[in-house]
């Protein structure tokens, strides 16, 4: 079940929830009892040789920041 953090907009602490994807935007109170929360954006690590090998390969076309053509 995936992990959701929020933060309370009137103590300030920051808590993690589990629940289904299909409640992730639901309202939550904090562990002290306050409803004015608010969920944070997580952050995702990877790990592995891959993540951990360097740079990955630009990918055809001579992209850079959109994917080619629009950057000079």
């Amino acid at each position: 079940m995936p992990r959701y953090d929020f933060r309370c907009r009137t103590c300030g602490d920051t808590f993690e929830l589990s629940r289904p994807m299909a409640e992730s935007s639901d309202p939550a109170a904090c562990p002290a009892g306050h409803d004015d929360t608010v969920k944070l954006l997580s952050t995702v690590a990877v790990g592995g040789a891959a993540a951990s090998s360097g740079p990955a390969p630009a990918s055809g076309g001579g992209g850079g920041c959109c994917g080619g053509g629009c950057c000079g």
